[in-house]
């Protein structure tokens, strides 16, 4: 599995980066198998830089905030209207109406929805789905609207994204043994942090530890945060393999 960083940055895009957004790929059937996870504000036009968007196989949603789903509009017209001829429809797994959702953001020009261009379907907690050699669980997780936590398995390598999330011990049962947690850190120590929104850096380097994960990366830290405190609090509760991630970043599972 490979995984890049489309985008990492929280809440908004930054000046360095565009919003969450991860590309996932894996040999499948003679090929690259590609799947988009999370798609939020600016991602679409940082994608282009890794993979032509005609060749993207799917996309995986794990919350209804426009940093994690807006750029879902312009793929849509991507899809539609490309001079080459219309794309075929790719599979959209996402929350609770997440076709009522981007219908709407995309405005009323979109008046049948996007349903000729995306086939969305929704997350069933604990149920896992098959994307080419992709298996994808996903599990709600601490966020003001419906969220989740996704777990990626291709081949030997397991993934687990936290999305969004304050502490739950749903994401700790979830990345038990995982290669890899990829894990968000809005917040840091030294604030006072309302709960049931995000996590700091020591929370999701404590995740880490319990977990016994093989390498913590850090996302989703906003453009208004000092990087250099995210660090400080991850190094004061995990003392493994960690990456604060920046956008372009590669890593191979």
């Amino acid at each position: 599995m490979r995984l890049t960083i489309v985008g990492c940055a929280g809440s908004y895009a930054g000046p360095d980066s565009p919003a969450s957004s991860y590309l996932l790929e894996a040999e499948h059937a003679g090929s690259t198998y590609r799947v988009v996870m999370d798609m939020g504000s600016g991602a679409l036009g940082a994608l282009q830089r890794h993979v032509d968007p005609r060749d993207v196989d799917a996309v995986v949603l794990s919350h209804l905030h426009p940093d994690h789903c807006i750029d879902l509009c312009g793929f849509f017209v991507f899809s539609k209207y490309h001079p080459d001829g219309a794309l075929a429809p790719i599979p959209v797994w996402g929350p609770d109406d997440t076709a009522g959702y981007m219908a709407r953001a995309h405005g009323p020009d979109a008046s049948t929805g996007m349903d000729d261009q995306f086939d969305f379907q929704p997350w069933q907690e604990g149920e896992p789905v098959v994307l080419g050699p992709f298996t994808i669980t996903p599990v709600l997780v601490d966020h003001p609207v419906q969220a989740y936590a996704l777990k990626v398995q291709a081949g030997d390598a397991t993934l687990v994204y936290s999305g969004d999330t304050g502490p739950t011990e749903a994401l700790a049962a979830m990345a038990q043994g995982a290669d890899v947690l990829l894990c968000e850190a809005s917040f840091v120590e030294s604030q006072e942090n309302p709960p049931n929104l995000h996590l700091t850096g020591a929370e999701a380097g404590e995740y880490a530890r319990r977990c016994g994960v093989g390498r913590l990366l850090v996302t989703h830290v906003p453009a208004w945060t000092d990087r250099d405190e995210v660090g400080r609090d991850v190094a004061s509760t995990f003392d493994g393999a960690w990456t604060l991630v920046e956008c372009g970043q590669v890593f191979d599972l």
